[in-house]
């Protein structure tokens, strides 16, 4: 049919001009993010790319749902402006007949919605983790740049060194400055390596030499040694039982029906629900009085997103502190949404009806006072 292909037509390319903008903003910002981590030594400079493309896998559903959403807004009220919906109105097709082929273009990308939402953004959460891990469990010397100075870990040394090759566990000429409460030393070697014992690694320090300060006293202490063995700060591997709710699979969330776990259940089909009523309410948002020399529409739509998703993450939070149960938090909130998208279409359908009866009465009753 003419009407349905010429809407789904429409809507499919205003959703793909906006989900390249939207695409190409949140990107920027992600990689200045992962960026700024990668040089505050968060996370290794070359995962930078890796841990963006997981970030962006991550928030892909969000950005789907928000570009589907403008796309209906934006391609609906242009065709009021332009007078085309009162051509379609006058044609006997009304704004509830729009939802079909509205919700037959949107389908793809729900179901595209669901797979992010359901499986990739576990999947990448959980690789992100497993990157940032595997990064900060190396030891302080591994992740130091040779011939730079930086900071630990834990903001408490200071290090420098040259390495002899791009083997990690070997270096020389090591400096490290170290800071306690009431003391501070600087040690010195001509080598040093890492070797691992019991679960552990150790730092080892070959011809060198330490001075102990102690800052409230002023005593110093000068030593000297030939080996010199510390244990190398790492943290403890991350092991499944610890890992957040955002980084478990769905299908172990239903099976483990923990406050958390239904707090992250209840993002996720949250997320899913409230991309399928924004299509709905975008439909009734989009009408406007092409005389009008100001549209608001976008604007309003906007901030109907930000409330909805919001009110999203509060349902998230209400479930996994045991105010609300799963269901009652999805009944109230997406129930309440969808509802009020359908009071929306139903008030914009019968608003001309409403608006002519109201223009027609007191003629009607002029009339009768004439003839009478």
């Amino acid at each position: 049919m003419l009407f349905d292909s010429t809407v789904r037509r429409e809507l499919a390319r205003g959703f793909g001009a906006t989900l390249v903008v939207i695409l190409t903003i949140v990107l920027t910002m992600f990689l200045i993010r992962t960026v700024g981590q990668a040089a505050s030594g968060a996370v290794a400079p070359q995962d930078v790319v890796l841990l963006l493309g997981y970030v962006a896998l991550g928030h892909l559903p969000t950005m789907m749902a928000l570009s589907l959403f403008i796309a209906v807004v934006v391609t609906l009220g242009r065709m009021y402006r332009d007078s085309e919906m009162v051509i379609w109105f006058a044609s006997g097709v009304s704004l509830s007949r729009f939802v079909r082929p509205v919700l037959r273009t949107a389908t793809p990308v729900l179901l595209v919605i669901a797979v992010l939402i359901l499986v990739v953004w576990p999947w990448g959460n959980r690789n992100s983790l497993e990157l940032r891990d595997r990064y900060q469990q190396r030891s302080d010397l591994s992740r130091v740049t040779p011939g730079v100075f930086q900071t630990s870990s834990d903001g408490r040394r200071v290090f420098f060194i040259e390495r002899e090759s791009t083997d990690a566990l070997h270096a020389r000429n090591v400096f490290i400055l170290s800071r306690q409460d009431n003391s501070e030393s600087v040690t010195s070697a001509r080598a040093g390596r890492l070797e691992s014992s019991d679960d552990a690694r150790y730092l080892v320090l070959e011809r060198g030499q330490r001075n102990d300060t102690d800052t409230q006293s002023g005593e110093r202490t000068l030593s000297s040694f030939e080996t010199y063995r510390v244990l190398a700060g790492e943290r403890a591997v991350r092991s499944a039982e610890s890992r957040p709710p955002r980084a478990v699979r769905t299908i172990e969330l239903v099976r483990q029906p923990t406050p958390r776990h239904q707090g992250e259940l209840t993002w996720r089909f949250g997320l899913l629900l409230g991309a399928a009523n924004l299509i709905l309410l975008g439909i009734g948002l989009a009408a406007t009085n092409p005389r009008r020399a100001s549209n608001w529409n976008l604007l309003f739509a906007l901030m109907a997103f930000v409330v909805y998703y919001n009110l999203i993450t509060f349902s998230q939070a209400w479930v996994s502190s045991g105010r609300l149960g799963m269901g009652t938090a999805l009944a109230l909130l997406h129930g309440s949404a969808f509802a009020a998208a359908l009071a929306l279409l139903w008030w914009r359908d019968h608003a001309a009806v409403f608006s002519l009866r109201r223009s027609t009465a007191p003629r009607a009753a002029v009339a009768q006072g004439a003839a009478a």
